[in-house]
Order: C-alpha cells, then sequence, then structure tokens
C-alpha cells in the first residue's frame, strides 16, 4: 500500500460494530487449512451467574495438527477457547480492507477488545512443550563432509597476497599486473558479496590496470550491453555460487 491512499467511506452508515480479538498463534494456522466455505468454529455468548461468558469453539476437523508438527500422530490443539472481554478504552479503532485495485475500505469501529485463551489441559501443555522445543532448534547445523565440494568456487584468505600488493604498489608507484590467480581470487570474492560490477569498480577492488582486467574478465565474465544491467559484468554460469531468477524458476518449473 502506498503512503497516500483514498479511503472509501460510502459505507460508513451501514458499517457495524467489531470486536479486536487477539488470539493464539496456531488458531489462524488452523483456520487457513479450512477448505472453501467450511466453519472454522463458533462463538456463544451465554449468562452465568449474571456474568456473560464468551467462548469460541474450533471446529474439531481443525484440531489434528499438520504432519510438520505432528510428531506421535495424537497432538491436537485445543478446541473450547474462554474469551476475555474488554474495553476500549477511550481508544478510536478502525478495520480496514483493502480490494485488488488498492482501495481501501472502511469495515467497521472496535466496540470491543477481547482475548482468546486456550483451556489448560494435558493435550495444551503437551502442544506448548512441542512449540518451545520447535522454537529452541538452531536454523543452521553443522555437518562434516565426506569430500570437497567442487561445483561452486570456495572462497580462500587473501590477506598474504594483498599485503604483497600493497608493497609492490608503494614500490613501483603506479598499477602493476598481479599474478593471474591472484586477480581471479579478488575478483571471485567481490563477485560473492553483489552480483554485477562496472570495470571501474572492478578496478577500484583488484587495484589492475583496465586492460589486463578486461582481459581476465572476458574469460570468467559476461558483459550486459542492455537491459537494466547495462555496462555492468557479471560471472558465467559455470562460475556462480547463486542461481539467476531465471535458472531457479526453471529448476522449480521442473
Amino acid at each position: 500500500m502506498s503512503d497516500k491512499a483514498e479511503v472509501n467511506l460510502n459505507g460508513v452508515k451501514q458499517s457495524k460494530g467489531v470486536w479486536l480479538v487477539k488470539v493464539p498463534k496456531y488458531l489462524p494456522q488452523q483456520w487457513d487449512r479450512a477448505t472453501g466455505k467450511r466453519e472454522v468454529g463458533k462463538i456463544t455468548i451465554a449468562k452465568k451467574e449474571g456474568k456473560t461468558e464468551v467462548r469460541f469453539s474450533l471446529n474439531e476437523e481443525l484440531t489434528a495438527l499438520g504432519a510438520a508438527e505432528e510428531k506421535d500422530g495424537s497432538l491436537q490443539v485445543p478446541t473450547v477457547h474462554p474469551i476475555t472481554m474488554h474495553t476500549v478504552g477511550g481508544q478510536t479503532l478502525a478495520v480496514f480492507s483493502q480490494s485488488n485495485s488498492d482501495e481501501i475500505h472502511l469495515e467497521g469501529m472496535v466496540v470491543h477488545r477481547a482475548e482468546c485463551r486456550p483451556v489448560v489441559s494435558d493435550n495444551y501443555m503437551k502442544l506448548k512443550k512441542q512449540q518451545i522445543k520447535e522454537s529452541t532448534k538452531p536454523q543452521r547445523l553443522s555437518q562434516q563432509l565426506e569430500k570437497a565440494i567442487t561445483t561452486v568456487y570456495k572462497p580462500v584468505a587473501n590477506h598474504d597476497f594483498n599485503v604483497e600488493y600493497e608493497k609492490k604498489k608503494k614500490s613501483e608507484g603506479k598499477m602493476v599486473r598481479a599474478e593471474r590467480q591472484v586477480v581471479l581470487d579478488m575478483l571471485f570474492s567481490a563477485f560473492e558479496k553483489h552480483q554485477y560490477y562496472n570495470i571501474k569498480d572492478l578496478v577500484d577492488i583488484t587495484k589492475q590496470p583496465v586492460t589486463y582486467l578486461k582481459e581476465i574478465m572476458r574469460e570468467i565474465g559476461t558483459y550486459n550491453s542492455k537491459g537494466v544491467h547495462k555496462s555492468t559484468w557479471e560471472l558465467k554460469p559455470e562460475y556462480r555460487h547463486y542461481q539467476s531468477a531465471e535458472e531457479e524458476e526453471e529448476r522449480e518449473t521442473a
């Protein structure tokens, strides 16, 4: 949505009061599994000892967790969820919707704030234990390789040749051709950070003469003479450590 947008207020007079309800994270995930117009649950409002009790009951067909979360086949989300009502507290809150044409509509004004909580049971405690266990799993795991990977470029430390080059540069006072492998290492290291470079940036990075640098880039790279990345260089497919958008799309289609 853009910073400036018009709001359609044609339905202000017809708009009804709405509830702003905070629900457990797993409930929207279960609701998303409902197909078509299937009912996701029911809200019951009743009087008990002069007090109003509100509760949400999840459709039993949606209580089972998906295969990714479930381990023993018996874990289910709670069915009954009491709803605690709160006042709006002098705030003016509204609910808006956005259509496919980016038009914004006022759906209604918030008349009640509420919090939906599950009934604590053995099944709920099992669910929380499983969620905590999943959240503590590291996002990345180290793995010992049985053999060296040769399909992608492996970066190496470049401190030694940088020091040697700087000494040579100071002694000669001008750009000198470094060894070919040294230049290749600097170029591959640079292309690990960005996909496209113009020749001026590559000269600044490698401190090599333009003619010598272009000679190497013609062997390992491709020059873009048009399009969004016009006048820039990128690595040939066989030297890339990434996949282009077209290659990724082809791989997913296959």
